[in-house]
């Protein structure tokens, strides 16, 4: 790992997705998480201050970046939650069938190497009366915007730890059997290119 990846690039991040536009994203979601919860991609802990706390039972966190678990943690401390980290790929969750009753994943799909393996170890997961929460940037519906997210992507992947600009969240996240029962969208104030937002939820079949 690069000097850049290690000590730069997780404050980076921390930065960008901390911008107040994605907490108002955050906000509209994460609270309703209930249960047994696994967030995919925790990263610096920037959901930790939305979850409700008479709604958790007990939070899991899944993120191989071990860089970014000293934030993270130190954000466990502040909300008050007691998180078991797991410094592992959303590709391999290691849990039993139907474990937990909300997965939240936001700001994530857009990095993970094969979000579609990632998607079906979500499903597989999930409890069957559970729910998906997702919050994802990716593919805008303007044809001139994809355009500039196909151009700009091979550039902006490895200055963003593999973050891609141009992921169908919609599509993926049907394509491996979930039902969407809430799907909503917009741009962001900032670059069009790396601003349009989907969210909602979704079910096992």
């Amino acid at each position: 790992m690069s000097f850049y990846d290690k000590y730069i690039l997780p404050h980076l991040i921390d930065m960008a997705c901390g911008l107040k536009p994605i907490h108002r994203q955050r906000a509209k979601l994460v609270p309703k998480a209930r249960g047994k919860i696994l967030e995919i991609g925790i990263g610096t802990g920037l959901n930790l201050r939305h979850y409700d706390l008479e709604k958790l039972d007990e939070l899991w966190g899944l993120d191989p970046a071990l860089e970014m678990h000293g934030l993270a943690r130190r954000r466990m401390r502040k909300a008050g939650l007691e998180v078991s980290l797991l410094p592992l790929p959303a590709e391999e969750i290691p849990a039993c069938d139907g474990q937990f009753d909300t997965i939240v994943c936001t700001y994530t799909l857009c990095t993970i190497p094969d979000p579609a393996q990632a998607l079906r170890e979500m499903y597989r997961v999930l409890a069957p009366h559970g729910e998906l929460l997702f919050c994802e940037h990716g593919r805008a519906p303007d044809a001139h915007i994809r355009r500039w997210q196909n151009r700009l992507n091979p550039w902006w992947k490895p200055l963003t730890g593999g973050c891609n600009l141009n992921r169908d969240i919609p599509e993926l996240i049907a394509h491996a059997g979930f039902v969407v029962d809430s799907l909503q969208s917009m741009y962001l104030p900032g670059p069009k290119a790396m601003t349009f937002n989907t969210w909602g939820h979704a079910r096992r079949a």
